[in-house]
């Protein structure tokens, strides 16, 4: 396949197996202006697929760093349009599918900024999307998809050995390897992944963990698991039963810890970019369910600033285990992009929790989720916690010890 048809290829696998477009859907896509003939690849798919309307919002990571540099007060960053949360009020009352593009034309465009404002506009832009969140997609009222998009300046990132335009090129064909859109028959062999990463998500869920445990170099962490707990892998559904793969790629299985019961220090093991700033070589102490204490190599600042968004947003609100496996470690490759870096290794993240990991998580209302300690913030943002010298063992609430991935591999079969 030439890079045209792989491009295609790719758009059909976001549009058909990543949204699963119904007809006489509304359909969103957002990505940077780079990205614009991967977009046009994705607005014919979607109207091919009977898509009723295809919104396309461009985006210019210059004109944020704008925003955020020359604002004259501090507060005009709080302001966001009345349009923008009704808009996405509007996606989860008619049950749109959504599409979010990453890989910025320019991914240091807000890594020299004061952290304070950049934090400032990016939480309360979140913040007006709360009902968004809570019921679009932790609820999974709509169709949500995160995909990826090369551009040259990241591609530089990701291969610093290569010329730019060269780097461009090598990062497509890793994108499209990875993501399996480098194959004719793709959705096929989604179809077969998907159904591993499920049948291990349900292996995971009947065990029963109360605590699973990571140990390693800089690592001795304990993440209590609540007796309701499911872990999810390979795609979810929303509630009318439209399956759907809401990131591409995945190599998870998550569940949603109880955060009350988060014990011990842990090493990030990637880089992960938290409001355009790169925070490298970060260390986190959780005591009694929150961050007691943290440092890092680089990013410290931004990374303080994000946790005190709000009171969940240093507690925890996801753990994913994932094994070294992943076609994305193996590359071996660090991509300083959390869609595909989280993909490499196993997670935590920061935040707020996915209420469809909860059994009947759904219809609990905000006061039944805390009680069992179901996180709940405005922010979300995973953090690398593994490799091949991390181990991950649990313990089932009938205190049957288990052994899950040693030296990174999954020991626990499928």
């Amino acid at each position: 396949m030439h890079f045209q048809e792989k491009l295609k290829n790719y758009a059909n696998l976001l549009i058909s197996h990543g949204l699963n477009v119904q007809p006489g859907q509304v359909v969103n896509i957002a990505g940077e202006i780079y990205h614009r003939p991967l977009i046009q690849y994705l607005v014919e798919a979607a109207y091919k697929k009977g898509a009723k309307f295809v919104g396309v919002d461009y985006i210019d990571p210059q004109i944020a760093r704008m925003r955020a540099e020359f604002s004259a007060q501090d507060e005009y960053l709080q302001y966001v349009p009345k349009y923008v949360p009704v808009k996405y009020e509007g996606f989860v009352e008619e049950g749109a599918a959504v599409l979010r593009l990453t890989g910025s034309e320019d991914p240091d465009a807000l890594s020299s900024l004061p952290a304070s404002r950049v934090n400032e506009m990016q939480n309360h832009f979140r913040l007006s999307l709360k009902k968004y969140y809570s019921e679009g997609v932790g609820k999974n009222k709509v169709q949500w998809t995160v995909a990826a998009a090369s551009t040259p300046a990241w591609g530089k990132k990701v291969f610093p050995e290569l010329e730019e335009n060269k780097a461009y090129d090598a990062l497509w064909e890793e994108i499209f390897k990875i993501c399996r859109a480098d194959k004719p028959d793709c959705l096929e062999l989604w179809q077969v992944h998907n159904e591993k990463l499920k049948k291990r998500a349900k292996i995971l869920t009947d065990l029963k963990m109360k605590f699973v445990h990571f140990t390693g170099p800089g690592t001795d962490l304990k993440v209590g698991l609540s007796p309701h707990a499911l872990f999810k892998g390979g795609g979810g559904s929303t509630p009318s039963g439209i399956e759907f793969e809401a990131n591409i790629p995945t190599e998870e299985c998550f569940t949603t810890p109880d955060y009350r019961l988060t014990e011990g220090h842990v090493a990030v093991t990637r880089p992960v970019t938290v409001n355009g700033q790169l925070v490298k070589g970060l260390k986190i102490e959780f005591k009694e369910g929150k961050i007691h204490h943290f440092s890092a190599d680089a990013g410290e600042d931004t990374f303080s600033a994000y946790i005190q968004n709000d009171a969940g947003a240093c507690r925890l609100g996801e753990l994913a285990l994932v094994g070294i496996d992943s076609p994305i470690y193996q590359s071996g490759r660090v991509f300083e992009e959390i869609l595909f870096d989280e993909n490499a290794a196993c997670h935590i993240a920061v935040g707020f929790a996915y209420r469809f990991c909860i059994d009947g998580g759904g219809d609990m209302t905000p006061e039944q989720l805390e009680e069992i300690g179901c996180n709940d913030s405005r922010v979300h943002t995973d953090f690398m916690i593994s490799s091949e010298e991390v181990d991950v063992n649990a313990e089932s609430y009938d205190g049957e010890k288990i052994e899950l991935i040693k030296n990174g591999r999954w020991v626990l079969s499928v």
